[in-house]
């Protein structure tokens, strides 16, 4: 379809790194065009854009995204700073061949505004779009709580940036951006899904999942790759003699879900694979045991859940304020090991007054980001 006379480009700078980020750009999409805003929104994989000068590909034979992506699976996140320091080392090392191949990229398509939802690469975006698109203006949004700095989500340079937290919000400030360049939304991006009406009738509903429709119930997820930890965190449970059963989503982890099915419960368990049903499951539960992610935690406050999550040193660094920020707002528990710990604190979530306690504080907060973006960025694209 040729473009209409007038009609804005919009591009969207995503990866598939952990599924959030690709996430966040699509929710936006589907309200932008839920809305009819005259702009044509391109998706742009940076991870395609950049695969000729791969290093980690080049080396392992796997996208930078993939391998990524393995790591989450398969729990390897001890050490995860220093890790970050290495890749941050690799992509300074690149950083002219980034800014070349997305010059190269801008020359041939052109935009009137990129609207960046990754980390790591703002630096090399701006000097590209300064090079071939110098009058379109660069908007970072950042689908974390907070930045991890230096350079993962915001640099000092002449942008824009949109924060979900007062945290992130304060860092953008503490590093020079003028407060006409920085935004204030209500939370994380979520997918419009999740401001949807979700009919269900419990009782009948958990009784086809085969639980039992009066126990309290947990809803168990580690994001779309899943986790080995919610097979422990399952085990876990089964030998407390708490009275509780669960939802386990494994998302795309079939090793995972079969492990799940295998194995004869005491508790009630129902077990999930990848599913877009994520909402209704939701709605099915009591509270919601899994990684701290942005994503992950905005969701299931999102649909009236208070959330059990871990905090140490296998936590991802970008993730580990988000710990800080459930304690804070006293929206659920946040804990240093699932081991040890977490049949504690789903003892205290089985506290019928000490839930109720955390459904109310999880109730106050009205996270409305993904409405809010699109009216930021017509403010934006009319001031330039």
């Amino acid at each position: 379809m040729p473009k209409l006379v007038g009609m804005k480009t919009l591009e969207l700078v995503f990866f598939d790194a952990g599924g959030g980020h690709r996430s966040a750009a699509n929710a936006l999409c589907e309200v932008v065009r839920c809305e009819r805003r005259p702009w044509e929104m391109r998706m742009t994989n940076l991870q395609e854009l950049l695969d000729d000068m791969d290093v980690f590909r080049k080396i392992t034979d796997i996208r930078l995204q993939d391998l990524y992506n393995l790591m989450l699976r398969s729990g390897w996140t001890l050490g995860s700073p220093a890790l970050m320091k290495g890749m941050h080392g690799v992509i300074r090392l690149y950083h002219r061949t980034q800014v070349k191949l997305l010059a190269k990229h801008w020359r041939e398509r052109g935009s009137d505004m990129v609207v960046s939802v990754i980390p790591n690469f703002n630096r090399a975006l701006f000097q590209a779009m300064q090079r071939t698109i110098p009058g379109a203006p660069l908007v970072t949004i950042l689908t974390d709580m907070a930045d991890y700095p230096p350079h993962f989500w915001i640099e000092r340079q002449l942008q824009y940036l949109i924060c979900g937290t007062e945290r992130a919000y304060n860092q953008a400030m503490r590093l020079g951006h003028s407060p006409e360049r920085v935004f204030r939304t209500s939370g994380m991006i979520l997918n419009p899904k999740f401001y949807e009406p979700v009919t269900v009738d419990r009782g009948p509903d958990r009784i086809a999942l085969g639980l039992d429709p009066e126990r309290p119930t947990a809803l168990i997820m580690f994001g779309g790759e899943g986790s080995a930890a919610m097979l422990r965190i399952a085990h876990l449970l089964d030998a407390s003699g708490l009275d509780v059963q669960a939802i386990a989503i494994c998302g795309k982890n079939k090793k995972l879900e079969a492990a799940m099915r295998e194995r004869p419960w005491r508790i009630g368990m129902h077990v999930v694979g990848f599913t877009r049903e994520v909402p209704r499951f939701m709605r099915l539960s009591d509270f919601f045991i899994g990684k701290p992610g942005p994503g992950s935690i905005s969701e299931a406050v999102a649909m009236g859940l208070p959330v059990i999550i871990e905090r140490n040193r296998w936590t991802l660094p970008q993730e580990r304020y988000n710990a800080d920020w459930v304690e804070e707002q006293g929206v659920g528990i946040s804990l240093r090991r699932f081991r040890l710990q977490i049949v504690g604190a789903v003892e205290q979530m089985l506290d019928t007054e000490r839930r109720c306690e955390f459904v109310r504080r999880v109730n106050g907060q009205k996270n409305r980001a993904v409405f809010e973006i699109p009216g930021i960025l017509q403010r934006i694209l009319g001031s330039v």
